[in-house]
């Protein structure tokens, strides 16, 4: 990665135009390729850049301190550099990517161990439970001994509750495990998720992370 730290100005040549005037900013230019232009805000986001493929061309002679960006629809990111303030080249290597902490599959194993979360009396049958068309995350029975199917997300949205209602006609197929209801569990359950799974008939669970994992809420607490 280079780190380019500049007093420059941007013009953008494409389906339409922009420019920015002079200012002190930050130019990274990537190993894919990929050119970005930032200002100290806007947390992550570019002013301006131009993803891969692209090409980068460094001007000189009467064109120097002029780099034009030029991608494969022909639309260029023109930087005119007034002053360089800092110019580094660093290598990162290959990147291992991201670690989520409480991804669906952990979830979906602390909600099984401790399946008393869904309510008390709940007795676990078995975790990827599995049907014709993908496993079901948690399949339990409820204290009257009921079938009860769990589809867990991280982010409870509509496409999540279709998903739910596809393995409960499949399961209520089975006469062994008839009647089926389902609970859509998730850490936060969007609005019209919340609608829809109420109107199918389907409970909705949201799930505390940090409690199901056993740490105390550090809240002040009366009693």
């Amino acid at each position: 990665m280079r780190l380019v730290i500049a007093r420059c100005s941007v013009d953008y040549a494409g389906r339409l135009t922009a420019h920015l005037p002079p200012a002190p900013r930050l130019i990274l230019v990537k190993a894919d390729g990929s050119v970005s232009v930032h200002a100290d805000d806007r947390a992550y986001k570019p002013l301006n850049w131009m993803s891969p493929p692209c090409t980068l061309k460094e001007g000189t002679g009467e064109e120097e301190g002029v780099w034009t960006v030029v991608n494969k629809a022909g639309e260029k990111l023109i930087i005119t550099m007034e002053e360089i303030l800092h110019d580094s080249s660093h290598e990162l290597g290959v990147d291992p990517g991201l670690i989520k902490d409480g991804v669906e599959a952990h979830l979906q194993e602390l909600l099984a161990d401790r399946i008393e979360t869904l309510g008390e009396g709940y007795t676990l049958i078995r975790r990827e439970y599995m049907t014709a068309i993908g496993p079901v995350d948690i399949l339990c029975r409820d204290a009257e001994g009921r079938t009860v199917a769990v589809e867990i997300k991280r982010r409870g949205e509509i496409d999540g509750v279709e998903q739910l209602t596809r393995y409960l006609e499949l399961l209520n197929r089975d006469p062994h495990l008839a009647p089926v209801r389902g609970i859509f569990a998730a850490q936060e359950i969007k609005p019209q998720a919340r609608v829809l799974a109420t109107d199918r008939g389907i409970g909705c669970q949201v799930l505390d992370y940090d409690a199901l994992r056993g740490i105390e809420d550090d809240k002040l607490r009366l009693f």
